[in-house]
């Protein structure tokens, strides 16, 4: 017996709705567990004063762990590799935040306040998205050239010590991030990214980049 066509199209649809739901879920579990563990990385990097590993190893080591777990994201060793990044991060970014606190008078309230927005940001962009069910696509390829951008411009600013196209970058990383979570998301609510390790870690680099880019914004405009 021939099922109904709507019947048919109104099971896919159920289906799909529980697939985009379970990898949301599995997202956000293991976005929770990586951020608890780089903050306790950082934690330890800030209690030892360990120093920071610099640009070009950060780069070289970051990159080799992401490769990494594009190539076993559909295995367990994808959590592995999920954990030796964030790890690592949230190794580097515990001198980013000691620098703060020593240098800056009022370190401890940049901190917070840094730490503050990013949350407030991630929350509720992505409240807007589950809520609504919106899809982003649009923005896929302007966040791609402009985050690419963005990271040259950086790197110059460092190379060639610029500190004022440094703060612009980091205003750019700012809005672009925002962007982001609003694409990540929408592709996971609407079926677009169905690998949840995949997911967790462009929302944990997405959340690494603004927490670090508001820190310097923040930072500079207390120096002033």
């Amino acid at each position: 017996m021939q099922r109904d066509p709507i019947v048919l199209q109104q099971s896919a649809i159920h289906e799909s709705a529980l697939v985009a739901n379970k990898v949301l879920r599995n997202t956000y579990l293991l976005l929770a567990a990586t951020l608890a563990f780089s903050a306790s990385i950082a934690g330890v990097a800030m209690a030892f004063n360990l120093p920071y590993p610099g640009v070009m190893l950060t780069l070289l080591v970051y990159f080799g762990l992401l490769f990494g777990v594009q190539k076993t994201a559909n295995s367990a060793m994808g959590l592995v590799f999920v954990f030796a990044l964030t790890g690592f991060l949230g190794y580097t970014l515990g001198p980013i935040i000691s620098l703060y606190l020593k240098a800056i008078p009022n370190g401890h309230s940049v901190v917070m306040n840094a730490f503050g927005i990013t949350a407030v940001t991630f929350v509720g962009l992505s409240a807007y998205v589950v809520r609504t069910g919106r899809r982003f696509t649009f923005m896929g390829g302007f966040l791609v050239v402009g985050i690419l951008t963005a990271f040259l411009l950086g790197l110059g600013a460092i190379f060639f010590h610029m500190p004022a196209l440094s703060l612009a970058v980091s205003g750019m990383f700012v809005l672009l991030m925002a962007g982001m979570i609003l694409f990540q998301t929408g592709e996971i609510v609407n079926g677009g990214e169905t690998n949840y390790i995949l997911a967790t870690v462009t929302l944990y680099v997405t959340i690494f980049n603004l927490f670090t880019s508001l820190l310097q914004l923040l930072g500079m405009a207390s120096d002033d």
